[in-house]
């Protein structure tokens, strides 16, 4: 008895049937397209099915779908509807539905059953929820070491798997389960939206996030989830909002005993050092330093990557808030230059674009003080030569802030050339490419 082929959903699948290759051999394709459109066979699968929405690709991914096939991404996703003149064999010409309440109520039809479709093939059981914890990690220790295009379209399908999940009944230990994972990957696409320079969007989902985290009963959650909101209202110029929401934390810290407890000490001393209190933002320095003796990894340090807190980073944040205090010079310079070494190593796990070049902007606005440009310049350099797609929201403020130096110092004249280059790098932020 010969097989017959399944009528495709979309203009994707009829034409990945016509290829008459795999979708396994199809997701290799698309590295030798373009190195940064990484994709699996099972997310391959999912678009072709209708199953999820192309434009949640991230834009290497749509152009190597283009280049692949030949059609634009808005094509690719439309149903498939097969030519009513062929009686026999594939159709072969793409017949478009047309206007008026029917196309409507068929819209609304196929959404509903995609729904039911999705929901009843997604398991949940132990092994499945193993599978999703295992990529939730694997996302969060990519983070810090890759441009946000690299892993938002992954990040995003996470999401819309982990809530599709929670939408069913689950019981009570899956429903935990799901629900720390959603809060971390929540928690992720806010720092997303945070490093492409959309805070409200950041803060939407670090609410979603927390909801879940309460949902999950989980401190170590909660208390990360606030350093982030700490994290996103600082870098928003929002200072005293930094200062509630690392307070905010505190207990739940304390409770998990992981490194949140360093983590939101530290932060809240960026945030008061820029509001120009050197004592709360010292006395907040040695806390989280002191801080340190008392740590013991929880679930989130498990996680690794952006959800555990390390010992460059505190150097990092230390400098960064003794920056914004000019009797500090000094104690900023020891440790932004330690900071910088800790930096180092770009094989280090700990390692972190974002961090490192925020090390190197303060030990550029250290050297500013101390009237030494030629040094500063030495010290930001590589911060300038970073990718367009590397200039997150962070980067982008901490070379500002060492514009700024240069000028409050009086020293633009003598710098002409250095204030050049940073205004031509904050001009091409991370937020400008096209997603």
């Amino acid at each position: 008895m010969s097989h017959q082929r399944r009528e495709p959903r979309t203009v994707l699948e009829h034409l990945i049937q016509q290829s008459d290759r795999t979708y396994e051999e199809l997701a290799e394709e698309f590295s030798r397209v373009d190195a940064r459109a990484a994709i699996s066979a099972r997310h391959l699968g999912r678009l072709a099915r209708g199953e999820r929405d192309l434009t949640s690709c991230t834009p290497a991914t749509r152009r190597a779908l283009q280049t692949l096939f030949g059609r634009p991404v808005d094509e690719l996703q439309r149903p498939w509807v097969a030519d009513p003149s062929t009686t026999a064999g594939p159709a072969t010409e793409l017949a478009l539905p047309g206007t008026g309440p029917e196309r409507t109520l068929i819209a609304m039809a196929a959404q509903r059953a995609r729904t039911y479709a999705l929901l009843a093939a997604e398991a949940t059981t132990p092994a499945a929820i193993t599978g999703l914890a295992e990529e939730v990690q694997r996302l969060a220790l990519a983070y810090p070491q890759q441009p946000v295009s690299h892993i938002l379209g992954d990040l995003a399908e996470t999401q819309d798997t982990l809530f599709t999940l929670l939408e069913r009944r689950q019981p009570p230990n899956r429903s935990r389960d799901l629900h720390f994972l959603a809060g971390i990957t929540s928690g992720l696409l806010a720092k997303v939206s945070h490093d492409l320079a959309d805070p409200h969007s950041a803060m939407l989902q670090a609410r979603t996030a927390v909801l879940c985290a309460e949902q999950a009963a989980h401190p170590g959650l909660q208390a990360w989830l606030r350093g982030l909101q700490s994290l996103v209202a600082y870098w928003a110029g929002r200072y005293a909002e930094a200062v509630r929401y690392a307070d905010a934390g505190r207990e739940h810290a304390t409770q998990a005993g992981g490194t949140t407890a360093v983590w939101l000490p530290v932060s809240a001393a960026r945030a008061y050092a820029a509001l120009g209190n050197a004592t709360q933002a010292k006395a907040a320095i040695t806390e989280a330093e002191d801080a340190w003796t008392r740590v013991q990894p929880d679930e989130m340090d498990a996680m690794g990557g952006i959800c555990t807190f390390n010992q460059p980073r505190t150097l990092y944040y230390a400098a960064d808030a003794l920056a914004w205090l000019p009797n500090e010079a000094a104690s900023a310079e020891e440790y932004s230059t330690r900071a910088v070494d800790a930096y180092a190593d770009t094989h280090d796990p700990a390692w972190a674009f974002g961090d490192q070049a925020g090390s190197h902007a303060d030990l550029a606005i250290a050297r500013i003080a101390g009237r030494d440009l030629d040094a500063a310049a030495d010290a930001i350099a590589p911060v300038l030569d970073l990718p367009t797609e590397q200039r997150i929201n962070g980067i982008v403020h901490s070379v500002r802030r060492v514009h700024q130096a240069i000028t409050r110092a009086g020293l633009a004249n003598d710098a002409r050339e250095l204030i050049d280059n940073i205004e031509a790098f904050t001009h091409t932020p991370a937020s400008a490419l096209p997603r």
